[in-house]
């Protein structure tokens, strides 16, 4: 695999935020942009803000897929829920439509959640989010994101900065717990078993 320092903090890919608060975007319509841009990663923040991300790099690609393959390959061995790569929107109950890089989320969670004809994504928060920063991301928007994602219902988030080799862990009602260079971080109690292997993210 390529070496991190390939991607060093200072290079920027494209993003762009919008301000539709005036206008207003009905969640119909926030779905026929994404779908009419689908070479486009868009979110909308609790304050009507569209954010417009690029495409990753291949590097950033590969790191989020091993991330991803080891929550599924955990979940399945699990059986109390669902993982869900970065494709996925979650409704979050501020507004915010977000799409973490990987995500677990519990049966009777997701369950729960009742269809709503006039909205192609359903609300609801996962109960795990996990956040991989890349050359798109401002590194303080994302902690914001993070706790945003606590304050939602999340119970566990783990922010992963490659740049620094550093893990920042996020649950309810704690201050963000930062790791620098772990081999492994762990997501007791809530992902029983689960522990995300690092040293195939920082080679």
């Amino acid at each position: 695999m390529a070496k991190l320092d390939l991607l060093p903090e200072h290079v920027n890919m494209p993003r762009f935020t919008i301000n539709v608060e005036s206008v207003g975007l009905s969640p119909r319509q926030f779905f026929q942009l994404c779908r009419d841009n689908p070479d486009r990663r868009i979110e909308l923040t609790a304050r009507k803000e569209l954010v417009i991300m690029s495409p990753t790099n291949k590097l950033t690609s590969i790191i989020n897929a091993e991330i991803t393959r080891q929550l599924v390959t955990w979940a399945e061995l699990d059986g109390r829920g669902y993982a869900f790569d970065s494709n996925v929107l979650f409704v979050l109950k501020n507004g915010a439509r977000r799409s973490p890089d990987a995500s677990w989320m519990t049966k009777p969670n997701y369950e729960a959640v009742e269809p709503d004809p006039s909205d192609y994504f359903g609300q609801g928060c996962p109960e795990f989010v996990l956040e991989l920063w890349s050359p798109s991301d401002v590194l303080k928007e994302t902690h914001a994101k993070m706790a945003e994602y606590i304050a939602c219902g999340a119970q566990l988030g783990f922010l992963v900065y490659p740049p620094k080799r550093q893990v920042w862990i996020y649950r309810p009602n704690e201050s963000p717990e930062r790791l620098d260079n772990p081999a492994s971080v762990a997501g007791e109690p809530l992902l029983p078993g689960f522990k995300l292997d690092l040293t195939k993210i920082w080679r």
